[in-house]
């Protein structure tokens, strides 16, 4: 009677300590666990919130003030720098570029997970006996142990991918930046283009009427006032083109910042530094320093840094990982301890088709690198060489400028003497209201030049913000918090 008590506390406490062993599993893998939090996507609220942008926006004030740009707000006036960050600050396609940098952190976070044990019961019962008892229960871990150096070799590869999609932050910045200084630079020469033929538009206004008054006086022939008329026509039309393209390019500027067009509408824009085109800025220095610094050459480094550790992935998964099983058995009332051992058998295959797989990566990212660094040096020569074209071109059309603007002076001097007509000097005028259309265009087309030198060179750095500042959005902050 005391042996069945004691057999019968025994299995009591089994149980016990097995449904104890059961709650404290379960527990651990419930609050371990990660909980989904669901985040709607509805466009008509995206479309509405773009709609509501501005630039009197709070978090572009901070944003602009991290990155020492103050001054009164809302800003008045806004020039190529403020603009600049501005588009930073609303660009979808940087935080794109964020986007995928966070996925690359967490993908650093998954390759330096290591395997989960795993647990296996197999229970049966023996119908041929009862004694001792039918009851046969067998529980088994499986443990996986990694070896040479597999962990590290994935680590090291999701940590240059990671590198990687941070520096293509950079690289998407200085693409935003060129997108939204070629969008300025094309409002400025429209918008110069606009005024000047304006200008000349009235000059041959008051040339027509002048020679319909001489035409009835038959001081002039029909093909004097038929040939100004023409001009005059053709000027409204250029200046009715450069209307559109005016309004174009306004259109061209909100999308670069990644606003809506009417966000313009309140605010002035400057063209500070845009109406003339600085010195020769070619240096070898920065030709070698973008050749070696530029964002997406750091970028092709590190993917071939990461298909290099691949590789090295790939080498060690021909070494099989080991399994160990310790396990428990209850058979029949004895209690039964083991410790088994289990590696994959490296004999039909070691590997071999993956790793050529990874090699070929590795000579692809490889050649990638190569041809990236032969075409951003194409790109500087041909930036380069463009540029001195147009400085050449803007130097030509400012002496040509000054020519013209001295004969005007002298051309009204001389009408005021009596010495030369009205419409002499109108003419004089048109020709230097041309000479000013070309100066202008001449400039813009310097300006546009410099840009695509300065995105080949990725100099000079316009912000005090690093890339990890870059990195993270500005508008993080101003989210509402997920309760």
């Amino acid at each position: 009677m005391h042996s069945d008590s004691g057999t019968l506390l025994e299995r009591r406490a089994r149980r016990a300590v097995g449904a104890a062993l059961l709650v404290a599993l379960a527990s651990t893998a419930i609050t371990g666990c990660v909980h989904y939090r669901a985040k709607p996507l509805a466009a008509a609220k995206v479309a509405a919130d773009f709609e509501s942008r501005s630039l009197a926006d709070p978090g572009l004030r901070t944003f602009l003030e991290t990155n020492r740009v103050a001054g009164e707000w809302p800003r008045r006036s806004w020039e190529l720098e403020s603009l600049t960050l501005a588009a930073f600050y609303f660009s979808p396609e940087l935080d794109l570029a964020r986007a995928r940098w966070g996925t690359a952190r967490a993908g650093l976070r998954t390759a330096g997970q290591r395997p989960n044990p795993s647990v296996s019961a197999s229970p049966q019962y023996n119908i041929t006996t009862l004694t001792p008892s039918p009851w046969i229960a067998a529980v088994s871990l499986d443990i996986p142990m990694e070896t040479a150096g597999k962990r590290g070799y994935r680590i090291a590869q999701a940590r240059h991918l990671s590198d990687a999609a941070k520096l293509s932050i950079t690289a998407t910045a200085w693409r935003v930046r060129g997108k939204l200084r070629r969008a300025l630079v094309d409002y400025y020469s429209a918008s110069e283009q606009e005024r000047l033929l304006a200008a000349q538009q009235g000059a041959r206004e008051q040339n027509v009427k002048l020679l319909e008054a001489q035409f009835a006086a038959g001081a002039v022939s029909p093909a004097e006032v038929t040939r100004e008329r023409i001009a005059l026509d053709t000027t409204r039309l250029a200046a009715q083109d450069a209307k559109r393209q005016r309004a174009e390019s306004r259109v061209a500027l909100a999308e670069a910042i990644g606003l809506p067009v009417g966000a313009l509408d309140s605010v002035e824009i400057s063209f500070a530094g845009l109406d003339r085109v600085p010195p020769d800025l070619d240096s070898p220095m920065a030709r070698r320093q973008a050749l070696a610094n530029r964002a997406d050459v750091l970028v092709a480094l590190s993917e071939y840094a990461a298909s290099d550790a691949a590789l090295r992935l790939e080498v060690a998964k021909q070494y099989p990982d080991i399994h160990l099983k310790p396990g428990y058995e209850y058979d029949q009332g004895e209690n039964k301890w083991g410790v088994g051992l289990s590696l994959e058998l490296p004999v039909l295959n070691r590997n071999q088709g993956p790793i050529a797989e990874a090699e070929t990566r590795r000579t692809e990212s490889a050649a990638k690198f190569n041809a990236l660094q032969a075409r951003v040096l194409a790109e500087i020569e041909r930036g380069v060489a463009a540029y001195r074209a147009a400085l050449e071109k803007s130097a030509t059309a400012d002496s040509l400028l000054a020519n013209l603007e001295k004969q005007e002076r002298v051309l009204r001097g001389r009408f005021e003497a009596g010495d030369v007509s009205r419409s002499e000097v109108i003419a004089g005028q048109v020709e230097l209201a041309t000479a000013r259309l070309a100066r202008a265009d001449a400039v813009a087309k310097g300006q546009q030049a410099l840009g695509q030198l300065e995105e080949a060179l990725q100099s000079p750095v316009l912000l005090s913000a690093d890339t990890l500042q870059l990195s993270q959005d500005p508008k993080a902050s101003q989210a509402p918090k997920t309760p």
